[in-house]
C-alpha cells in the first residue's frame, strides 16, 4: 500500500511503544541493512542545549556561500515535517521522504524504530543519494545514544550545556557534558562553543581523544558597537588568525557565541574546505532561523522564539536588555511537562508586564494546561500580571487585544507555540 507523507508519519508512531528510546543497535542494525550509507565524504555534527539550530544554520550558509553543496538535519520541526531534511538549502520534498521510508520499512523486518529514528535514517539515505559534499546533523537529545551518533562525525560542535532531559541525561550539568561528548570521535575536532563548559563535558572529550576548540581559549572574540547598524566584530584564534566580520543576522546576542562556533569548525576543517572571509561575512549578513527571535510583525513588534530551558530564557533576557524602545513587552508562553518552567520565568522576570498562559495538553500529550503555568507563574512571580488561556490562539489573541503599537510581543516556550504562531500566519 502507497502511503502519503501524513499517513508515514502516523504510522511511525506506532512502530514502537516508547517515543522516545535512547540506543544505537536497533537503529545501527537497520542503517547497515541499508547498506550503512555514510550522509556526505564530510560530516559535521552538531550537539548541545541550546544553539543547535542556529549554528547548523550559519554552518549551511557559509559552507554553500563557499560553493558547497550542503545536507542538513535539523529537528523538531516548526510548520512541517520537510523542514528537517534540506539538499542544499532546499526542504525536502513528500515524494523523496515517502520513498526513503519506504526502503526503510524494506530494510528494517522486524527491528523497532522511534519517529526519530525513522527520521534519521531518511535524512542520511537522502544525502547520500544526492551527493552532497558536506553533512551537517543535528543531534535530537543527548549524543551518545542519539540516532544521530550511528555516524562518524569528521569534527563536532557542541554549543551549550544546561539543565535539560534530565530523565534522560542527568541531573547536573557535568552528567549532561558527558552524555554529549558522546558525539566527539578519538582524533577529530571538538569545538566546545561555551565560554564556561561543565568540566564534565572536558573531562569526557579528552577521555574519547577527540582535538578541543575551545571558545575562550582556542578561539575568541569581540563585538564593537553591538546593538548599532555599524555593529562589527572581529573573530580570533590561537594560531593568529583574525577576522573582522558584520554583525550577524540573526538577532540575539548568543549569536556571536553560535556564529564563533561555526567559524571555529570551519577554521578547523580548513585542510579539507576552502571557506573564504567573504563567505563568511556573506552567510553572517543574510542567515536566518525560523522561531529563533523571528519577526513577523510590526507596530505592536511580535517575535517568535523557541527557547524552552532556564538557558534559553537567560538568553531572551539579554535581548530584551539591550533592545531598543520603552513599551511593555506581553509574553505568550507554552510549555511541555518535563520543562523548568519556574526556571524560564524567573530568568525573564519583571521584563514581562504581563503573561499570556497558554495551554498546550491539547496539542500533545507532554504539553501542560494552562492552570499548571499559572500555578508555576504564582510560585515564581507572586505579583506577575498574568492570564490564562486554553491554547496559544486565544492566548496569542488576547495580547493583541491588550497591546499597543509600541509595544512588544513574545510568543515562545515550546516549538508548539512557535509551531502555531508561524501556521497562524501563514
Amino acid at each position: 500500500m502507497t502511503r502519503t507523507l501524513d499517513q508515514w508519519l502516523a504510522y511511525q508512531e506506532t512502530t514502537n511503544v516508547h517515543e522516545i528510546e535512547l540506543g544505537l543497535d536497533r537503529v545501527r542494525r537497520v542503517w547497515q541493512a541499508m547498506g550503512a550509507p555514510r550522509p556526505a565524504p564530510l560530516v559535521i555534527t552538531v550537539g548541545g542545549t541550546n544553539g543547535k539550530g542556529s549554528t547548523v544554520a550559519l554552518l549551511e550558509g557559509m559552507l554553500r556561500a563557499a560553493g558547497y553543496r550542503t545536507g542538513c538535519y535539523t529537528s523538531p520541526h516548526l510548520v512541517r515535517y520537510n523542514e528537517r531534511v534540506r539538499i542544499d538549502g532546499v526542504d525536502a520534498v513528500d515524494a523523496d521522504l515517502v520513498a526513503s521510508f519506504e526502503r526503510i520499512e524494506a530494510a528494517r523486518g522486524g527491528t523497532t524504530q522511534t519517529y526519530f529514528e525513522f527520521g534519521t535514517l531518511a535524512a542520511i539515505d537522502l544525502m547520500a543519494r544526492a551527493g552532497v559534499d558536506v553533512a551537517i546533523l543535528e543531534v535530537g537529545l543527548g549524543g551518545r545514544l542519539d540516532a544521530v551518533n550511528i555516524i562518524d562525525a569528521d569534527l563536532v560542535v557542541i554549543t551549550t550545556i544546561d539543565l535539560d532531559h534530565q530523565a534522560w541525561l542527568g541531573n547536573d550539568r557535568d552528567s549532561i557534558g558527558r552524555e554529549k561528548a558522546g558525539i566527539a570521535r578519538a582524533g577529530q575536532p571538538a569545538v566546545v562553543g561555551e565560554l564556561a563548559p561543565p568540566e564534565g563535558l572536558l573531562e569526557a572529550l579528552r577521555g574519547l581523544g577527540a582535538s578541543i576548540e575551545r571558545a575562550g581559549s582556542s578561539y575568541w572574540w569581540e563585538t564593537q558597537g553591538q546593538g548599532t547598524p555599524e555593529a562589527t566584530w572581529r573573530w580570533f584564534h590561537t594560531d593568529g588568525t583574525v577576522r573582522a566580520l558584520p554583525r550577524p543576522a540573526l538577532a540575539a546576542p548568543v549569536q556571536y557565541a553560535n556564529a564563533s562556533a561555526a567559524i571555529a569548525a570551519l577554521h578547523a576543517l580548513r585542510a579539507r574546505l576552502t571557506v573564504p572571509d567573504a563567505a563568511i561575512a556573506a552567510a553572517l549578513a543574510r542567515v536566518q532561523v525560523g522561531g529563533r527571535l523571528q519577526r513577523i510583525g510590526e507596530r505592536p513588534l511580535t517575535l517568535v522564539d523557541v527557547g524552552h530551558n532556564p538557558q534559553a530564557a537567560r538568553a531572551l533576557a539579554a535581548w530584551l536588555d539591550a533592545a531598543p524602545g520603552g513599551g511593555k513587552v506581553f509574553a505568550v508562553y507554552g510549555a511541555l511537562a518535563d520543562k523548568d518552567v519556574g526556571g524560564v520565568i524567573a530568568a525573564l522576570g519583571t521584563r514581562i508586564d504581563r503573561w499570556f498562559l497558554a495551554g498546550l495538553d491539547g496539542d500533545t500529550p507532554r504539553g501542560l494546561p494552562a492552570a499548571a503555568l499559572e500555578a508555576s507563574l504564582a510560585a515564581t512571580l507572586p505579583d506577575a500580571s498574568r492570564e490564562a488561556h486554553p491554547g496559544v490562539a486565544a492566548a496569542w489573541q488576547a495580547a493583541r487585544e491588550a497591546a499597543g503599537e509600541a509595544d512588544t510581543i513574545l510568543l515562545f516556550g515550546s516549538f508548539f507555540v512557535a509551531g502555531a504562531a508561524l501556521s497562524t500566519r501563514a
